[in-house]
Formats: C-alpha cells, sequence, structure tokens
C-alpha cells in the first residue's frame, strides 16, 4: 500500500492539462523500459477531461499508441455505441484520434454483445484480463503502469459504490453491478483488489461538489464507506485536484506548493 500522494491545481483545466502531460511521460518511460505500456481509463467529466487534453497536447506525439494497452476501470452495461458508455465517450475525446492497435485496446462487454447479463459480461472481462496477466504479474490482472479513476461526490470509484456489494469484494477482479444509485444502474466494475494491482494509481477530482468525498476519504474513512478511501496503487497513489475540490481538506494534509 502506498501513501496518498496529493497535488491541488488552480483549476479543472489546468489539472487535466497537467494530468495529460505526466500521463504522457508515464507511458513514454514505460515503453522504453518494457517496450509497451498498460493504462487504465476511467470515464465521467474529470476522465473524459483529461482525456480530450491528451488529444489537444503537443506531445502527445512521442507516445507509441500502437504499443499501448487500454483497459477500462468500469463501463456502463448498454448497448455498443450509446453516448453513455465510457467506451464511446473516451473514443470521442480521443481514441479515434491515435493510431491504436485494436488488439490491445480492451473494452467491456456491450449489452446488446453476446452477454446476457452484466455479471456474464464481468465474468468475461476477468478472463480476459487473467489471460494478458504475466507471471511477473503475480496475479489474475497485468500490473498495469497507471489506473486512473475518477472520484464521484459520494466517494466511489470505477463502479464501486458505498456499502454496495461491489466495494466488499475481495476475490473476485470484476463484478456486475446492480442497482447502482445513479444512472443507469447496471454496470461492469473492477473491484478493489484488481484496482491495487496497479503499479500507480491516479485518482482525480475536480469542483467543489467534490470536495466532502476527497476530504472523507483522505482522512482516514473505511473503504466500504468510502470506497476511494480503498484505492490505492503498489508504487505510487496520486490524487489530482483542483482547489475547489481540495477546499475541504485539513491542513495537515494539503500539499504546501502545488502549482
Amino acid at each position: 500500500m502506498s501513501t496518498p500522494q496529493i497535488v491541488v491545481h488552480r483549476d479543472k483545466e489546468l489539472m487535466a492539462r497537467a494530468a495529460a502531460a505526466r500521463l504522457i511521460t508515464k507511458i513514454v518511460d514505460a515503453q522504453s523500459a518494457r517496450g509497451s505500456a498498460s493504462v487504465v481509463l476511467t470515464g465521467g467529466r474529470n476522465g473524459n477531461g483529461l482525456l480530450a487534453a491528451l488529444a489537444d497536447a503537443p506531445a502527445r506525439d512521442a507516445v507509441d499508441w500502437s504499443r499501448l494497452d487500454l483497459w477500462w476501470g468500469d463501463e456502463r452495461f448498454l448497448p455498443e455505441g450509446d453516448p453513455e458508455r465510457n467506451a464511446t465517450q473516451a473514443r470521442e475525446a480521443l481514441l479515434d484520434s491515435v493510431d491504436l492497435d485494436p488488439a490491445r485496446v480492451h473494452y467491456m462487454p456491450a449489452a446488446d454483445g453476446k452477454h446476457d447479463d452484466a455479471d456474464a459480461a464481468a465474468e468475461s472481462y476477468a478472463a480476459e484480463l487473467a489471460t494478458a496477466a504475466r507471471p511477473e504479474d503475480h496475479g489474475p490482472v497485468p500490473s498495469f503502469d497507471v489506473l486512473l479513476l475518477g472520484v464521484g461526490p459520494d466517494t466511489h470509484v470505477a463502479s464501486l459504490f458505498p456499502e454496495l456489494p461491489g466495494v466488499r469484494e475481495t476475490e473476485r477482479t470484476v463484478v456486475g453491478v446492480h442497482g447502482a444509485p445513479k444512472p443507469p444502474p447496471t454496470r461492469v466494475s473492477l473491484t478493489l483488489p484488481a484496482i491495487r494491482a496497479a503499479r500507480e494509481v491516479w485518482l482525480l477530482a475536480a469542483g467543489e461538489d467534490k470536495a466532502n468525498a476527497v476530504a472523507m476519504a483522505l482522512s482516514g474513512a473505511g473503504e466500504i464507506q468510502a470506497p476511494a478511501a480503498g484505492a490505492y496503487g503498489r508504487q505510487r497513489t496520486l490524487w489530482l485536484l483542483d482547489a475547489p475540490a481540495a477546499a475541504q481538506l485539513p491542513r495537515g494534509l494539503y500539499p504546501p506548493a502545488s502549482p
């Protein structure tokens, strides 16, 4: 378990641009070291904002997109191409404009595919993750270089909501989510054990509506009540915030020299 590091930016636009620059550097470094890189994407306004900033970044062509594996932390169990699917939004923000290898883009199953329900879709995605895991990963999922998570106003990450069964899961790597408190109610999500397999976990939060959730997760709340508190990487856990989202942090946690 890595100790959370906190970076606070002036506003959400700067946060997105800075996060995009960090991600480019991390991908390039991983590709230089191991030949390829792996990133887990997140949806929502902050995840999509990062992808849009990445699309506009002058340094984006430093990435060899053909040697990048992309996964998703969660997905709305909706038909392929539905505008509310995280994959659809990611393609619009970035993916359709870069030269990815289609075999390395690992979409979560859609509701109109070969799986009848979210539980079957979750089992299928777990199997795909297990197939991609290497012996050196020491587990049923790859050691992702960076796993991105947006933090919800209720402290949810991926589609792991407070008190619901998914956040209590300790064995499976992917679960179907039913009765989510925000629409759509049916989803597919990585679990906390899968999230914690990542080398680095970056949590993104911008806006005053996230301030209470950020403060709760970073002030010792339990992961069942505050799932974001249970999301951490093996080597690094990085909280990327804008000033409004950091407004309720105890002064002892607030970084002294954030841009």
